[in-house]
This record gives structure tokens, C-alpha cells and sequence, in this order.
């Protein structure tokens, strides 16, 4: 890994950790050891970090998604995969909230005008999950309105989590969302046989 890109990693993990506002260039550089010169020859300004990052974490967002769309068919079970990252990464969700949710927050607090990028992670797995319900069968307008409520599902679990660090709640919502998600589809798919 080049330094360039040591320096974006880094700092991809002390604004989720830390917050952007507060993490520092110098922090970045010591955490990457390197001299704020040579930190400064890759990186003039925080913002052209963030824009880094935030390109980063899209990039990672999609190759994930494309990993999940690879490894099954059946697009109920792809859906099922990103309400499991409750899970997966609910240590780190406990101690430090969604990176996703986190990000855009802060920088809609901060009135930044990187939110609108940041929000990007978010519809790329808003379109993702809308893409998957359409697959199910779902009209345009039901998959989004599906995509939004899986997306809001993550994120109410990923702010409560954090606040209570209470694992077992993770996994009883992880599970009442997963029945959700099989009793809608299947009321769909009955509805649409009953046309």
C-alpha cells in the first residue's frame, strides 16, 4: 500500500472513530509516521482528505454490493446479507455508530458541503436494496419505499446499539427485520397471484 493511500485508510478510520472535525492532520500523519511535509505533498487540505475517503468508502460500498450480487441469485437472500451487517460489524457499530450514519451527520451539523457526497454510500445501497425488491417482484415505487425501510432498520439498530451496547438486541432485531422482510414478500407475491 503507497503512502497516499496508508494516509486515506488512516484517516477513513479516525473519522469513523474519532469524528472528522476533531481528527487533525497531524494525528493522521502520526498515525500513518510520516512527516507532515511529505503528508502535505499528498494532501493539501482536510476537505481533499474527506473527498479521498468518502471516494474510498464508495468504491469499497460497491464492490461489496457486486461480492453479495455474485454470490446468490435469489434476491431476498442478497437483502439478507446486508441486514446481517448489523452483526457482522456490531463491535465496532457499539463503539462507534454506523460509519455511513456517523459521517453524514457530522457533516450535515457542520453544513459541509462534502454531505452530499458522503450521502452517496447511502444510495448506493439505497439502489441496490430498491434493485432487489424489483427482482422480487415489487413495483418502482414498493421497492423504494422497502429499500428506505431496510436502510432505516439499519440505522435506528446501528444508533441504539451504540448507545446501549446491548449485542442481544442487535440479534433480536437482526431476526424480527429478516420475518419482516419473508412476511412482505410473501404477502406480495400473494397479492400479485390474486391479479
Amino acid at each position: 500500500m503507497g503512502t497516499r493511500e496508508q494516509i486515506v485508510d488512516a484517516a477513513n478510520r479516525l473519522f469513523y472513530q474519532r469524528g472528522f472535525e476533531p481528527t487533525s492532520f497531524a494525528t493522521i500523519a502520526e498515525t500513518v509516521g510520516i512527516s507532515r511535509g511529505n503528508f502535505y505533498y499528498h494532501f493539501k487540505t482536510k476537505d481533499e482528505i474527506l473527498q479521498a475517503v468518502i471516494e474510498a468508502r464508495l468504491v469499497s460500498t460497491r464492490r461489496m454490493l457486486a461480492e453479495w450480487a455474485d454470490g446468490s441469485t435469489d434476491p431476498l437472500a442478497r437483502v439478507r446479507r446486508f441486514v446481517e451487517m448489523v452483526i457482522t460489524n456490531r463491535g465496532e457499530i457499539e463503539s462507534y455508530g454506523c460509519p455511513v450514519g456517523t459521517l453524514t451527520n457530522e457533516l450535515a451539523k457542520l453544513d459541509h458541503p462534502s454531505r452530499t457526497h458522503a450521502v452517496g454510500v447511502f444510495e448506493l445501497f439505497r439502489t441496490w436494496l430498491r434493485e432487489q425488491f424489483e427482482g422480487l417482484g415489487f413495483d418502482a415505487e414498493a421497492a423504494d419505499d422497502t429499500a428506505m425501510h431496510v436502510l432505516a432498520f439499519s440505522q435506528g439498530v446501528a444508533t441504539l446499539s451504540n448507545a446501549f451496547h446491548d449485542g442481544d438486541f442487535v440479534h433480536r432485531e437482526a431476526d424480527r427485520i429478516t420475518t419482516w422482510l419473508s412476511e412482505r414478500v410473501a404477502a406480495h407475491t400473494s397479492a400479485d397471484g390474486e391479479r
